[in-house]
């Protein structure tokens, strides 16, 4: 199917296609009638004009001065009764001028300019019908012209005037033929026409439709090929294209390179920023811890405050730069277990069980680090909060991870959630850490458009469901 209407390449393609081929049929349609039409007319007029020669050679004088008409020959339908199909003879009575060798006798004048016809000599398919025939004209032997016949018939004339030997006057010879033939070979050519050049026309539309779907079929393996890319199944355009298709794939995959230069660039100053605030901000610390001056104090709630803040900003940064990176995927089922033995060791002490369900071939549609530090965040808070068990499960919905972090520890009330999220709270500082866990997990879930929210768990304690990009691998 063709999307997006008159937007659409290949709609343009095969609209603009189509007018063209249904005009030129048009056309050539017209064209073809026309001639048609001219050749079944004179096919018509020629054998009108044969069949009045057959009448000519047939008519003869016999010893009395009548006018005889012998069997016609070719035509039976001239012996039928408004078969369609007449001739006829007729006198002309218009004067002629006489030359003046003629005029030295007056009888043989008068015997020579008798009429030979008292009345018209028709065939007998005329019954008792008579022809008008057209007007003579002098410059014109052969006149032809439709005129209206019996039986409510239009017929197709032809006459031409001659004098037979022995009489002066001359004789109108016409015969005509009914118009319908004419008009029937016409309509059925011009039927089997229109049907044969509407087939033609739909073939020629179906074929440039396919024409245009095959032609435009590598464009449509780009399209698959950025899908795949955008979705973390693949890193760059690959397999061949045609030669006016690949450049466009050439440049597509240098500006993915550039992109991923880039944001490894962005990533390593980053890091270095980052190695250059922590050391002085731990020997501040480490300063400040061995003083017991009254400024020690101030100097180490500030500097925990800027650390805090430096780790906050330095995350966000780094995690900016690596979203937008087209082709990025990570398997989450890998990065739970390796965090879920990282945490056991940790909270070894308090014998935690930590249980984990997820799809091996789910992804994530971003980078490790970032998904650790997610992850590595809400396990750390519900391991530190729980009291037996921490229960974690990952589904995939319409292209999105849901991962859902539930503990038994002591919950949290509706009206407090909202305040763990703000950067910065903390609501209990006996339990050690930064307080910006939560806060830090919402804005790198943001930065790929996902969400991050508090709910009761139905292991009484809190549930925290983290909304992700995801897909599935295709091997």
């Amino acid at each position: 199917m063709i999307r997006n209407g008159s937007k659409s390449l290949a709609f343009r393609l095969i609209a603009g296609a189509a007018l063209w081929c249904v005009a030129g049929l048009v056309v050539g349609g017209l064209v073809l009638s026309s001639l048609f039409r001219e050749y079944v007319e004179r096919s018509f007029d020629t054998r009108l004009t044969v069949l009045l020669e057959s009448v000519v050679a047939a008519s003869d004088i016999d010893a009395e001065g009548r006018l005889e008409v012998a069997t016609v020959l070719g035509e039976a339908r001239f012996e039928q009764p408004y078969s369609g199909w007449y001739w006829q003879i007729s006198q002309l009575r218009a004067n002629h001028e006489v030359g003046s060798h003629q005029l030295a006798d007056a009888e043989t004048k008068t015997s020579v300019m008798e009429p030979v016809l008292s009345e018209p000599l028709r065939s007998r398919s005329l019954w008792d019908w008579a022809l008008p025939g057209p007007a003579p004209k002098a410059e014109q032997a052969l006149r032809s012209a439709n005129i209206p016949g019996p039986d409510g018939q239009t017929l197709r004339m032809i006459a031409r005037e001659i004098t037979l030997a022995g009489v002066d006057l001359p004789l109108d010879f016409v015969v005509a033929g009914d118009r319908a033939e004419i008009v029937a070979d016409i309509a059925r050519f011009n039927s089997t026409l229109f049907w044969s050049l509407g087939l033609l026309g739909a073939g020629l539309v179906l074929a440039m439709f396919f024409q245009v779907r095959f032609g435009l079929q590598p464009l449509r393996r780009i399209q698959f090929a950025l899908a795949d890319i955008r979705s973390g199944r693949d890193d760059h355009l690959s397999g061949p294209f045609p030669s006016e298709i690949e450049p466009l794939a050439d440049e597509v995959n240098a500006l993915l390179e550039h992109n991923t230069a880039v944001v490894e660039r962005a990533r390593t100053h980053v890091g270095n920023l980052a190695h250059a605030l922590k050391t002085p901000l731990s020997v501040l610390l480490n300063e400040s811890a061995a003083s017991t001056e009254p400024l020690a104090d101030t100097v180490s709630q500030q500097t925990v405050l800027m650390q805090r803040h430096v780790d906050h900003y330095l995350v966000r940064a780094r995690t900016a730069a690596s979203s937008g990176v087209l082709g990025v995927r990570t398997e989450i089922g890998q990065v739970l277990e390796d965090l879920r033995r990282t945490l056991l060791r940790i909270h070894a002490r308090r014998d935690i069980a930590i249980d984990v369900e997820c799809d091996e071939d789910l992804l994530f549609r971003g980078e490790r680090q970032d998904l650790e530090e997610m992850i590595g965040n809400l396990f750390d808070n519900a391991c530190k909060w729980a009291k037996t068990e921490v229960v974690v499960g990952v589904t995939l919905r319409d292209g999105e991870l849901c991962l859902l972090v539930d503990d038994d520890g002591p919950g949290l009330p509706p009206e407090r959630r909202e305040e763990v999220l703000q950067r910065g709270k903390r609501l209990d500082e006996s339990v050690p850490g930064s307080g910006l866990g939560l806060s830090i997990v919402g804005d790198i879930a943001g930065l790929y458009d996902g969400k991050l929210a508090l709910s009761e768990s139905p292991m009484k304690g809190l549930r925290v469901a983290l909304t992700l990009p995801g897909a599935r691998k295709i091997d």
